[in-house]
């Protein structure tokens, strides 16, 4: 074995441990993937994680400015596109993702808008509708783009499909995204200073606020599910993992009175994961 070949497999083990470590739900989906897919996938969460841990408080509890956590974005973002150029970083996640992205070919193009809205979370505290649907775009669908990338990357669809899959990865990116912000309306509010949601306020968060919103994301996983069976098998599987385990938290979301969602974090429980994921595998994520 080389001495890159060797670091590359310790950048990628890095990665698998932070999925592992950071979600149970996307790890579980992960875990069904076929071994190729699996950390390829990995390393996009793992990127993915990293940038969104600078934004989300980690810097500023290390004693960070905003400003320098700013700059540690900055960093990280430059970092990422040289390594994507040379298949090499010093930083072992960003040398993982690096050969990913070489590898399936996710271009500069959907990883751009991605550190845009990091970004915007480091200075915007309320959303237009407008800047609500970039950052969205920017922080969950190209990261469902990305994963497409991963896989069809042995598959050649024609336009048509490419299109539909195309559209499915940006629903399900914007589905998962939206129910995050759903769970965690108190959290991003008090401890980050964040209101996502255009013209929603926790303070005044209702039951027709809540069930416009879950309808919303309802809209996105079904728009989603139309494309998976479109997907390779092991893929397919995966997606309708994830696709059930969102869809189930935002079932639970829409069953919880508006007041319990304002200060509760609402999750799905382990024995539910497992049960959903036994339905996926016997259904082969039909």
């Amino acid at each position: 074995m080389t001495r890159l070949a060797l670091y590359s497999r310790v950048a990628e083990r890095s990665a698998s441990l932070v999925i592992r470590e950071y979600s149970t739900s996307f790890g579980l989906a992960s875990r069904i993937l076929s071994a190729g897919s699996r950390q390829h996938i990995d390393n996009v969460y793992a990127l993915v994680r990293l940038a969104d841990e600078i934004v989300d408080g980690v810097a500023v509890e290390a004693g960070l400015t905003t400003t320098e956590a700013g700059q540690q974005l900055d960093a990280l973002e430059s970092d990422t596109y040289r390594a994507m150029g040379t298949g090499y970083s010093t930083n072992l996640i960003v040398h993982a993702f690096a050969l990913t992205a070489r590898d399936v070919k996710i271009q500069k193009d959907i990883v751009e808008p991605f550190f845009t809205s990091m970004r915007m979370d480091l200075s915007d505290r309320v959303y237009t509708q407008e800047s609500f649907d970039t950052y969205v775009y920017g922080s969950a669908e190209v990261v469902g783009l990305m994963c497409l990338a991963v896989f069809i990357r042995d598959e050649k669809p024609d336009p048509e499909t490419a299109r539909t899959l195309y559209n499915g990865a940006r629903a399900l990116g914007a589905a998962f995204q939206k129910v995050n912000f759903l769970r965690d309306l108190a959290a991003d509010v008090d401890d980050l200073g964040r209101s996502y949601f255009p013209g929603v306020t926790i303070a005044a968060f209702t039951e027709e606020d809540k069930h416009r919103l879950c309808d919303d994301i309802s809209d996105d996983l079904n728009a989603a599910a139309r494309t998976i069976p479109l997907l390779p098998r092991d893929a397919a599987r995966a997606v309708a993992l994830a696709h059930g385990l969102f869809g189930r938290l935002n079932a639970r979301i829409r069953a919880t009175p508006a007041e319990t969602v304002k200060s509760t974090r609402i999750r799905v429980n382990d024995i539910e994961k497992l049960a959903i994921a036994a339905r996926v595998i016997v259904r082969g994520g039909k």
